[in-house]
């Protein structure tokens, strides 16, 4: 762990490649650490759709990964398949297609969802095959852990960790604080 960044800070701030919902502008901005094979991941799913509705043109979601492999041993292969499907501009057609299908997330199926979106599965099975985006994922990981995340899903806004162990209405109030603040 990082000695320097105190427990409630985000590690890594906010990157041009990071997979991001709502305005590049958006003065408040929500990052989450999640992972796809993580039920409390699922039940959290709905929060992006749902905050930008409630906060147009005021807030930025973003979803970086934590794959928490000892507990879900298809997590990082279902990362590396959103980041395929994100080079091929479908990063949150696939985020949504992973969620709805938590519990089927063997190679099979993602190869199944990547076909189902209209990938180019020539290059899909090439960059998959290849793990091309094992890298980015890895950084994620370790951005997370640079930041203290145990667990998921774990949010930030803007930069500061956010306490979602009572259920999400915490994430949502802490949200609209924020927006008020922000003006």
């Amino acid at each position: 762990m990082s000695p320097n960044i105190p427990a409630h800070t985000l590690a890594v701030p906010l990157e041009p490649t990071d997979h991001g919902l709502g305005s590049e502008h958006a003065r408040v901005t929500v990052i989450e650490y999640g992972d796809f094979e993580c039920p409390s991941c699922k039940v959290a799913a709905t929060t992006p759709k749902l905050l930008l509705e409630r906060y147009p043109n005021r807030i930025r979601f973003v979803f970086r990964h934590f794959p928490l492999q000892e507990a879900h041993p298809h997590a990082l292969g279902a990362a590396e398949a959103s980041e395929a499907a994100a080079a091929q501009g479908k990063f949150w057609p696939m985020y949504d297609v992973l969620f709805q299908n938590q519990a089927h997330l063997k190679d099979k199926d993602l190869y199944r969802y990547a076909a189902d979106l209209g990938l180019d599965m020539a290059r899909y099975t090439a960059e998959m095959d290849d793990h091309i985006y094992l890298q980015k994922v890895r950084e994620h990981i370790e951005g997370g852990r640079r930041s203290h995340i145990r667990a998921t899903p774990s949010f930030f806004i803007d930069g500061v960790v956010q306490d979602i162990s009572f259920g999400m209405k915490a994430l949502h109030d802490a949200v609209a604080a924020a927006v008020g603040r922000s003006g």
